[in-house]
């Protein structure tokens, strides 16, 4: 944790401006919610039981999706399933968590929730009011996190923008939360309460790397109070239901439309790469994703992950600066099963780390999308996009820092095709 710190401060151009009291209160933050998360037994249980919440959510949404798909719906091992099929079996579990959302902030029961986190952001690590609420908002939501304090983006600072997207790639939605369930679940059934954790988790350590990265030199429009939430609720419940189903209907068909894009788009690379090297006649099989692996091996290897595991561990965190969140889990599911990891401390880091939107892909989506509701700030946003992709991509790895830490082997519970 402390030189994934570093590394933000070696990045960032204005080192005397920052602040250290959010760094600070940031890490021991995250450290309070390690000890929660895996050494207090009450606070475990309380996880165990979201985690039980969210499967069986989860198993209720799959009576629409074989209702709709038939056997294409049914997962490997059901009868008559023929197989997995990511777009029948796992995309459409986006549009009901969408849908589930949208209904609970129809009745409520979710702003309060928001709330009460953008409170404690705001009081320890001094954020503004806006930025705290934008943050809390994204542990349950995706870009339309913004939305919520949409009048006050146009007059935020350059770190308060940086903050807003910074948040949106480091998390992710309740919505993919529950695709990343539906792939992991079968082997590792405890995965929902570490999720959950982790998006809590990043909300903080998106703070630590973004005000190292963009400190704050201004004075926010928001600084002392969390202001109250902007977005419009549902006319009805029916109306949420219809408005969350489009919302993910939307977001399943960008995923699908944009893995079919960029895995071509990589396979493509692949063979260029490697027919370059044969070119060179360099003396080893090379290819890009060997290149992404190679990159992250170092960040990798600060995760606590065992040596032996460091390899796979390391090709999954540079494919997702590709390919998306998707295909790594996806890869990770498969790995574990199939006894790819010699420690099972890995597969719980790796859940960590991988928990975010933090891919090439999440630029234009984030910072297109606050654009369309701050037209003033296109410029600052397009500038500030890259920047936001590496303090993402570093609290990211922060999270899977912490898991890191206070993760062994005692509670890790696998399913009998995986390590125990």
């Amino acid at each position: 944790m402390l030189v994934l710190t570093g590394l933000a401060w070696l990045c960032s151009r204005q080192k005397r401006q920052i602040r250290w009291r959010p760094v600070f209160w940031g890490i021991t933050l995250q450290m309070l919610v390690g000890v929660l998360v895996f050494l207090v037994p009450l606070s475990r249980r309380f996880f165990l039981y979201l985690n039980q919440l969210v499967l069986t959510i989860l198993e209720t949404s799959r009576e629409g999706i074989r209702f709709v798909f038939g056997p294409l719906a049914a997962s490997p091992g059901e009868p008559g399933s023929i197989g997995f099929l990511l777009a029948f079996q796992v995309l459409p579990v986006v549009i009901f968590f969408s849908a589930f959302s949208a209904v609970l902030y129809y009745l409520k029961i979710l702003p309060p929730v928001v709330r009460f986190f953008a409170k404690i952001f705001h009081r320890f690590m001094l954020l503004s009011g806006a930025e705290s609420l934008c943050g809390a908002a994204n542990i349950f939501v995706g870009v339309e996190s913004a939305l919520l304090v949409r009048p006050y983006l146009e007059s935020m600072t350059r770190s308060e923008l940086a903050m807003v997207l910074t948040c949106g790639m480091a998390t992710v939605a309740s919505s993919t939360l529950g695709m990343y369930v539906s792939l992991l679940s079968p082997i590792f059934p405890g995965i929902a309460g570490h999720l959950i954790s982790a998006s809590i988790l990043s909300i903080p350590a998106a703070a630590v790397i973004s005000k190292i990265l963009v400190p704050e030199t201004e004075r926010p429009l928001t600084s002392q109070t969390v202001p109250r939430e902007t977005k419009q609720s549902s006319s009805s419940f029916m109306a949420a239901v219809v408005e969350g189903s489009q919302d993910g209907l939307r977001l399943a068909a960008y995923i699908g439309a944009l893995l079919i894009a960029l895995l071509g788009l990589l396979n493509l690379v692949d063979r260029i790469v490697t027919f370059s090297g044969k070119v060179l006649r360099i003396p080893w099989p090379l290819s890009f994703t060997l290149i992404l692996q190679v990159l992250f091996y170092p960040l990798t290897a600060l995760l606590g992950i065992t040596p032996a595991d460091l390899p796979a561990a390391a090709r999954l965190l540079g494919e997702r600066i590709v390919l998306t969140e998707v295909v790594p889990y996806q890869q990770l599911a498969e790995l574990a099963s199939s006894g790819g990891f010699s420690d099972p401390r890995s597969i719980v880091i790796l859940s960590y780390a991988l928990c975010g939107f933090t891919h090439v892909a999440s630029i234009a989506i984030f910072v297109g999308g606050t654009a369309a509701l701050a037209p003033a700030r296109r410029d600052d946003l397009a500038r500030l996009g890259p920047v936001a992709l590496l303090a993402a991509t570093l609290a990211t790895l922060m999270t899977g820092c912490v898991a890191g830490i206070f993760c062994s082997h005692e509670g890790i519970l696998l399913s009998s095709g995986s390590l125990r």
